[in-house]
């Protein structure tokens, strides 16, 4: 008897016999791993083959015959959780919610059955990593004990696969696919053919059966969902729980949505109590900001349908080494020096003696190039050493040749601006269509990044200068 080993791809789920470098079908680097097979004989024949069940048994139809209901969101209680995936959860869907270690996955996940629970829903939370006893210690701090969700601590798929046809559960829980495995397989929990296998089932079971089943993923070092990439591709929703163990905000993004958009943003908070969604983000990102200093510019940001103020940071000091440094927190590094290389030629900064330092308060990552102006005058704040007035906001995108472009959800963002009491803000002037500002707002359009800049008077003496 000897044992069989193949060569799993992490990312695209190739497998080979032999070890590569750089994977034949997606060509990506280090991302083959070792998954030994079923022991086989010397002939050849494995001695146990996998069991793998039968299909669904469904017979093809034609596309005109096929009933078109509009998917139908169930509400999970949780405003901002619902406003991620579109309105609420859909009936068969299978949705992967990935994390790192303590952020919240697992509170926010039990938050969610104790309010389907209390919806009249059959919930089912399985857990391979903690005990039932763990899970209802958890319930109580949150308030959940007495709801009536339904707990399996168990981690062999056959096991669930069989609670799940008996108990027929409208809503389930996995926490986490990491942890399922198949004693069929002689893998070990958490490979690569596991982790897909054990998603298959689940996926499988979801669309028969009409159930709605949320997958917890662990996550790499990199950021990434650990296992096979297939994994992603398989569910109809994958979200990412984002935060930093020193703020007490999470973050709830969508990387994939077949049912709503995925650029919506959840905010919630870590409370004693479990998770607190966050409603006015705007007034809480702002709540802390430091109002009279050099450096901060107010920008407005759009995350999907939803507008948010967030206070961006700028520092510029005189470097000492021969290269200044550039440090960049919560955007693009790259998009900030091209943003430095144009305040210097389009503008008449001096920066190439100093050290840049770039910081978006609150946690936020950005990545519409909305936020090109924003930066661009914070920068001009901290090297000019003058602040702004605090009722100034600042949004745009700036090209290369330091034009400033029109951009989307202009009337939005200046509503967001007008409801939070800022009275001024810098924008692109739009020449195809007329700004309709909301009232009390003094809209100061511009066509260059160099106009922006003398408006503000952020050039020639440091005095103590403001807007006209």
């Amino acid at each position: 008897m000897k044992k069989k080993t193949t060569y799993v791809c992490s990312d695209c789920g190739f497998e080979t016999p032999r070890w590569y470098g750089k994977c034949p079908s997606c060509e990506a680097w280090n991302t083959l791993q070792e998954a030994p097979d079923a022991p086989v004989s010397i002939t050849g024949a494995k001695t146990a083959a996998q069991k793998r069940p039968g299909g669904t048994g469904a017979e093809a139809a034609s596309l005109p015959d096929i009933e078109a209901d509009a998917a139908i969101h169930q509400s999970t209680g949780i405003a901002e959780f619902d406003r991620v995936l579109g309105g609420g959860v859909v009936e068969g869907s299978l949705l992967l919610i990935g994390g790192e270690p303590g952020v919240g996955k697992s509170t926010l996940l039990l938050q969610v059955c104790a309010n389907l629970s209390r919806q009249g829903k059959r919930v089912l939370y399985v857990t391979g990593e903690e005990s039932a006893r763990q899970i209802k210690l958890r319930a109580q701090r949150l308030g959940a004990g007495k709801d009536e969700v339904l707990i399996l601590a168990e981690n062999a798929m056959d096991a669930v696969e069989d609670k799940l046809n008996t108990l027929a559960p409208d809503f389930c829980v996995v926490d986490s696919i990491q942890t399922m495995y198949r004693p069929d397989m002689a893998s070990a929990p958490g490979s690569v053919s596991q982790v897909r296998e054990s998603a298959s089932v689940f996926m499988r079971y979801a669309k028969t059966s009409g159930c709605a089943v949320f997958l917890v993923g662990h996550v790499t070092k990199e950021g990434a969902i650990a296992g096979p990439r297939v994994l992603e591709h398989m569910v109809d929703v994958v979200l990412y729980f984002e935060g930093d163990h020193q703020r007490e905000y999470r973050l709830l993004r969508a990387n994939k949505n077949r049912f709503g958009s995925v650029n919506e943003l959840g905010l919630f908070e870590m409370t004693g109590e479990g998770m607190r969604a966050v409603e006015n983000a705007s007034e809480t990102l702002l709540r802390d900001r430091t109002r009279g200093i050099a450096g901060s510019v107010v920008f407005c940001g759009m995350e999907g349908s939803r507008p948010i103020m967030v206070d961006m940071q700028a520092l510029a000091a005189q470097s000492f080494y021969p290269s200044p440094k550039r440090t960049v927190n919560g955007m693009d590094q790259g998009r900030v020096a091209l943003l430095l290389a144009v305040l210097e030629k389009r503008a008449g900064l001096r920066l190439y003696n100093q050290d840049v330092y770039i910081n978006v308060a609150g946690g936020l990552s950005l990545s519409e190039p909305a936020a090109d102006l924003a930066v661009c005058l914070a920068v001009a704040s901290s090297l000019s050493d003058r602040s702004l007035p605090s009722d100034v906001a600042a949004m745009g995108e700036v090209g290369l040749l330091g034009e400033v472009r029109p951009i989307p959800f202009l009337e939005r963002r200046l509503l967001e601006c007008a409801r939070l009491g800022f009275n001024q803000v810098i924008c692109p002037k739009d020449k195809h269509s007329k700004i309709k500002a909301p009232k009390g707002i003094n809209l100061i359009q511009v066509n260059t990044l160099s106009q922006a800049v003398a408006a503000l008077h952020l050039m020639g003496d440091k005095s103590n200068d403001s807007l006209a």
